[in-house]
């Protein structure tokens, strides 16, 4: 495909994007609203809160990027989810360029179509999370490591690294590769050795290698005093709210969730893809998706052991490189020679996969519609929040108290709307209220009521018992407010 093809199909993409986040309005999820909340309080010139009672994960260039938009105000919640919906569209790009420069046009555009039709990263980008504008550093840094290119793979990590961790092993991967592998230190002139990197060089990348960490730890101890609070307080909540954890229940969840975010069908085309790929162009070759997938399992049972919440979002990056695989199991045929002996067996095998995907597709395209159901349920829950906060009653019971929730899931989206501190907005699961407002979500109502009324670690009691001397004020949707002064 031509550069100028590329390119249209790119600003195509770019297009849809916008579209949907126009016509397909949601909201960020509760972690993109955490960041949102501390990128406030640095515009304000306030230490960000990380220490709040269930409070996620920091991820420092998240909550910078998160205090820039904050710059426009309140419409930067809706701006985080352009900003995820575009970092999506870098993420299939990246792909695309990594898979065509590895295995060629056709492979890279199967690679390209599995990640952008997966129900998992679809819905992380439309809710704001992390992960995708990390998954789209770490593709264009593969894919520019694969073209050869010697500073902006390490550049494109170490962005990366401030976003989630797994970016500082694949940084260490990528500084020995260039230390100890093929070409190694450069220690002589000439043609032969120009892609090697003199000592110095490699000096520099290894402070490259170290900076997203240092910078991580530097955060915490400015905002918190301890330099291991993301670590630390992860783990604690982690155990606090019940989550699954444990190296003991890593091995099955790592299959499972693998499964979930890559779907069954391309994670195990990836593994096959992997075999062909190593057997035909040597490990060496496959490098860098053979890194992806080995290094996000690596970190993923590394969180295992430290304690940390085993979540599907963990396996992301692995997902990414069985893409790539899947890709070339499936077109892997269209590199081979006309009179190759393996040419009938894998166009043959590559037809009964794609019937098998068909079928998949199929029966998984419910899944939408899920999709499709649950932004309309962020969306009316957000409005009805909105509207809630704003009733004439609610605004007065403010005044003479804080607003409370049966549980932690909707403080950061109060705080955001309201733009207040976090004395003024908080959860019972901490201390009952004895005056302000007390909202509680309708128990008549499933979705509403298992979503933000109840959560793990936290009494079911905070949702059904109303504090001594509080009076319905207000309803909106499936939330009840009551109000004392």
């Amino acid at each position: 495909m031509s550069r100028r093809r590329e390119l249209a199909a790119a600003a195509g993409l770019t297009l849809a994007a916008v579209l949907w986040w126009v016509l397909v309005p949601t909201y960020p999820a509760y972690d993109a609203y955490w960041h949102l909340v501390w990128g406030r309080e640095l515009l304000d010139g306030m230490s960000p809160s990380f220490e709040v009672y269930a409070a996620p994960t920091q991820h420092p260039l998240y909550v910078a990027v998160a205090a820039v938009l904050g710059v426009v105000g309140e419409f930067a919640d809706r701006l985080l989810v352009l900003a995820g919906l575009l970092s999506l569209v870098a993420l299939v790009c990246g792909v695309w360029r990594l898979a065509r420069d590895l295995f060629g046009v056709w492979p890279a555009a199967l690679a390209a179509l599995f990640v952008g039709s997966s129900f998992a990263f679809l819905l992380y980008a439309v809710r704001a999370y992390v992960d995708v504008p990390f998954l789209a550093l770490v593709a264009w840094a593969a894919a520019s490591e694969v073209r050869g290119h010697r500073w902006r793979p390490m550049v494109l990590l170490a962005l990366a690294g401030l976003l989630r961790p797994e970016a500082w092993v694949l940084a260490g991967l990528l500084w020995l590769w260039r230390a100890f592998g093929p070409g190694g230190v450069r220690i002589a002139s000439g043609d032969s050795a120009r892609n090697a990197h003199t000592p110095r060089e490699l000096v520099v990348l290894a402070g490259m290698v170290v900076l997203a960490p240092v910078l991580w730890l530097l955060s915490d101890l400015l905002v918190t005093g301890d330099p291991l609070h993301s670590l630390t307080s992860t783990s604690e909540l982690a155990e606090a709210l019940g989550r699954d954890r444990g190296i003991a229940k890593a091995p099955r969840l790592f299959v499972v969730y693998v499964f979930d975010v890559a779907r069954a069908p391309v994670a195990l085309a990836g593994v096959i893809g992997a075999v062909l790929a190593v057997r035909r162009y040597g490990w060496k070759a496959m490098a860098v998706p053979l890194a992806l997938v080995l290094t996000g399992a690596v970190t993923f049972f590394g969180a295992g052991i430290a304690g940390l919440s085993l979540l599907p979002r963990y396996l992301t990056v692995p997902a990414v490189g069985l893409a790539v695989f899947a890709g070339y199991a499936v077109a892997g045929f269209t590199t081979l020679a006309a009179d190759d002996r393996w040419l009938p067996a894998w166009r043959r095998g590559a037809i009964v996969a794609g019937v098998v995907g068909v079928a998949f597709f199929a029966w998984k395209l419910p899944s939408f519609g899920t999709l499709s159901g649950e932004l309309r349920f962020v969306n009316d829950t957000h409005g009805d929040l909105v509207r809630l906060l704003d009733d004439p009653e609610v605004r007065q019971a403010r005044g003479c108290g804080p607003i409370t929730f049966p549980t932690y899931r909707l403080v950061p989206d109060t705080r955001w709307v309201l733009d207040v501190g976090e004395d003024q907005v908080t959860t019972r699961a901490i201390a009952e209220p004895d005056r302000g407002v007390a909202i509680f979500v309708d128990r008549s109502e499933k979705k509403p009521r298992q979503r933000y009324g109840e959560a793990d670690g936290v009494p079911r009691a905070t949702n059904r018992e109303v504090p001594e001397g509080f009076v319905e004020i207000a309803a909106e949707g499936p939330f009840v407010a009551y109000g004392r002064c």
